[in-house]
């Protein structure tokens, strides 16, 4: 039987300053920019990445894939989560983004695989991945039905998605209102798609944290943490 998840969580991100709309940021290319951005130590203090990576519960060995990596915020911890054994699969729509993950000089670069992803398609290993992980990107990509379905090739017999994305409303980091998902449009996409909810937790400040099992998984248990 599946494992009930510990609890929580990672993008093409979304601009983690107020007020930047997606119509009005540099390209994505621009990585210099984006590392100001996304790198700031100051979003240790909301993001909370330790807190994530307990709660997210990996498991030496797993493979993880982090969709939508951007600057690589997320990848040193989660490729020391999943040990020696794991590998964490760095994907993103942006060549320049996956070129600077690679250089960076604290991950652990035998461990780390950069994709080159589709904006409708992830372009993973068919039954590869055990966690998708995807921060602050679920709202970046317009046919997400069809997206799910190219996510669920992709899980292994055991894989599960965690979505994290900002909560509605002004905040002080994070898109315009008019630019964000709200929680209950992401429990209604993937319901309308057959995904089975399993948990949530409302442990970050500024953003939900959803994890789905997909369609095929017969046995998912559904846990709910306040």
């Amino acid at each position: 039987m599946k494992r009930v998840i510990p609890l929580l969580c990672l993008t093409l991100f979304l601009p983690a300053v107020a007020g930047e709309s997606r119509e009005h940021h540099p390209a994505w290319s621009d990585v210099e920019h984006w590392s100001r951005v996304f790198d700031d130590p100051a979003r240790d203090e909301w993001q909370r990445p330790l807190t994530l990576l307990t709660l997210l519960g990996i498991d030496q060995g797993e493979v993880v894939a982090d969709i939508g990596t951007g600057t690589g915020y997320f990848i040193r911890p989660l490729s020391i989560a999943v040990g020696p054994e794991g590998k964490v699969y760095a994907v993103d729509i942006e060549q320049a983004m996956l070129d600077h993950v690679m250089a960076r000089e604290e991950i652990v670069r035998e461990r780390v695989i950069p994709v080159l992803a589709a904006p409708d398609d992830p372009r993973l290993p068919a039954g590869a991945i055990d966690l998708a992980v995807i921060v602050n990107t679920w709202h970046h990509i317009d046919n997400r039905s069809k997206y799910l379905r190219r996510l669920q090739r992709v899980l292994s017999p055991e894989g599960r998605v965690a979505i994290v994305d900002f909560r509605e409303g002004e905040l002080p980091v994070g898109p315009p209102p008019g630019e964000k998902l709200s929680r209950e449009t992401v429990l209604a996409e993937f319901a309308k798609a057959r995904w089975q909810f399993v948990s949530e937790s409302v442990a970050l400040p500024y953003q939900y944290f959803l994890v789905f099992y997909p369609p095929a998984t017969k046995d998912a248990r559904r846990f709910v943490s306040r």
